[in-house]
């Protein structure tokens, strides 16, 4: 998948997903954390994750499907509407 190679938002949104894992990793090591507390965090990194999913998939899809655009923008935009809903 060279069309997300080296993309800077991407690296970002993975790093920071990679911080949500370490903070929930640090959460379940306490003593003290809330089950309601672990619970937010596993959620959150769920819907980081989905996000990224989404971003890499629409971004595969437009790449691949990009021989005439606005050909292909009215059929991917409803693909992306489902696996938006999908994905939440």
């Amino acid at each position: 998948m060279s069309h997300i190679r080296h993309d800077r938002k991407l690296l970002a949104r993975v790093r920071r997903i990679g911080g949500q894992v370490a903070s929930l990793e640090r959460a379940l090591g306490s003593d003290d954390t809330d089950c309601g507390a672990v619970l937010q965090q596993l959620a959150a990194v769920r819907g980081a994750v989905n996000g990224l999913i989404l971003t890499v998939l629409e971004g595969h899809l437009r790449h691949h499907l990009d021989t005439d655009a606005s050909t292909h923008e009215a059929e991917l935009a409803p693909v992306l509407a489902v696996l938006r809903s999908y994905l939440k």
